[in-house]
């Protein structure tokens, strides 16, 4: 019998678990609730967790396999402080020095605050991320997510009918440029080339739909630039709404996993050249492209 607990923060929208200890292997049972929770909640958090990279790693693996982190924009400057099956998502060099103002790390860390979904700008995106602290900052430095479910159940019919089938191209290097944040080699953007990926999608397991967008979506297919833009400004704005919107305060030890393909989540502001943050993310590869999936 599982032991641990489940507190919902919202009805249908983001839970804390309490009671379990991430670092030891979860019977089959306990996987089965934890997983349902995700579906249901989208958004978990495991509080208090004392986690290797391993553990990390592992507890991620549960919902499918690890997206590597060998396919990066800036692989000659950006030095691993871990390995590939771990993201960086620290205000910290390789030797954990809080980084440089002019550091490219830095910069391209700066676009975590606009809203966005990890790995969208991939041809396979991600379907989960697992954030875990090991250094938080004493104020600031939140971490906002939206319930992109809720927002596509907020639009109007009319909406709805007009965007269920759009397809959109994202790319990391246009929510980069968002924050004037230009400076990119050929060999850089070859590395991530642009993605197509479908505006709404279909959540198999909670049986609803969600909006799919982020601050990489660069245009609408079939759309006119202006167009395409203002309608993606006109969806960022209503799922960015507050009534759709969970923020975290991070405490040392919690482990955040969300749903990629039905949430957007940004970092909120926090004195990066004062305060160390330190913190690393497992990202698990979704299943496949979603325009191939849906067509």
């Amino acid at each position: 019998m599982t032991r641990f607990t489940i507190h919902p923060i919202h009805t249908d929208f983001a839970a804390e678990i309490f009671d379990i200890d991430l670092s030891k292997k979860q019977s089959s049972a306990d996987v089965n609730l934890i997983k349902e929770a995700f579906w249901k909640y989208a958004v978990l958090v495991f509080p208090d967790q004392k986690l290797s990279l391993d553990q990390h790693v592992d507890f991620a693996t549960l919902f499918g396999p690890i997206e590597m982190n060998v396919n990066t924009y800036q692989e000659e400057v950006k030095k691993h402080r871990f390995d590939y099956r771990v993201s960086d998502i620290s205000n910290l060099d390789e030797e954990d020095n809080i980084l440089a103002e002019n550091s490219r790390k830095r910069m391209s860390g700066l676009a975590n605050r606009l809203w966005h979904t990890d790995s969208i700008f991939r041809h396979q995106p991600a379907l989960a991320s697992a954030l875990y602290a090991l250094t938080v900052v004493p104020i600031g430095g939140k971490t906002e997510f939206a319930d992109t479910r809720a927002a596509w159940d907020a639009l109007p019919d009319i909406t709805k009918n007009k965007i269920d089938k759009l397809i959109v191209e994202h790319s990391i290097f246009h929510s980069r440029a968002k924050i004037g944040f230009t400076n990119f080699t050929e060999k850089e953007k070859a590395a991530l080339p642009p993605s197509r990926q479908v505006l709404v999608r279909n959540i198999p397991e909670s049986h609803r739909k969600a909006l799919y967008i982020a601050s990489h979506a660069m245009r609408i297919i079939g759309m006119s630039d202006l167009e395409g833009v203002a309608l993606l400004d006109e969806l960022m704005a209503h799922a960015t709404q507050p009534q759709f919107i969970y923020s975290h305060r991070w405490r040392v030890g919690d482990l955040v996993i969300w749903d990629n393909r039905c949430t957007m989540h940004r970092g909120t502001d926090y004195d990066e050249k004062r305060f160390k943050r330190d913190m690393r993310r497992a990202t698990v590869s979704d299943i496949g492209n979603t325009v191939e999936l849906a067509y």
